[in-house]
């Protein structure tokens, strides 16, 4: 059984208050729900050493790969704007979904943004690229 957006909306707000931003301050978390109906959190992790951070979206897209997962149908974002996920993470997600189904909330859980990666990464490149 497949979770519904209102628990996926959920996580993603739960997620966020694990993050650790001590410099932006700027809480956000993730979560991605395979094909297969697993769920997979994540939240941004910053570091002293900017670049050495990672972004909630890939702390997520890496747990799954990780846990053998590789065919998403739903990513849900929550920051305290709604904000939407960088290119990094946009590029990151498009190679295993080009299609996925982007759910941008606050941390009231009101949706900002629903959108598919593909319009958000308009021409995005993928392995039919190369």
């Amino acid at each position: 059984m497949s979770a519904s957006l209102a628990d996926l909306i959920q996580a993603a707000i739960a997620a966020s208050a694990r993050a650790y931003c001590p410099y932006s301050g700027y809480r956000v978390g993730a979560v991605l729900l395979a094909t297969d109906g697993r769920t997979f959190t994540g939240c941004n992790v910053e570091n002293a050493a900017y670049p050495a951070g990672i972004c909630a979206e890939r702390g997520a897209l890496m747990k799954a790969v990780s846990e053998g997962a590789q065919a998403f149908n739903t990513l849900v974002v929550a920051t305290q704007n709604g904000g939407s996920p960088c290119g990094v993470c946009r590029q990151m997600l498009f190679e295993f979904a080009p299609r996925l189904r982007v759910v941008c909330v606050t941390l009231a859980g009101d949706i900002v943004i629903d959108s598919t990666l593909d319009a958000l990464l308009p021409r995005g490149f993928g392995r039919e690229s190369l």
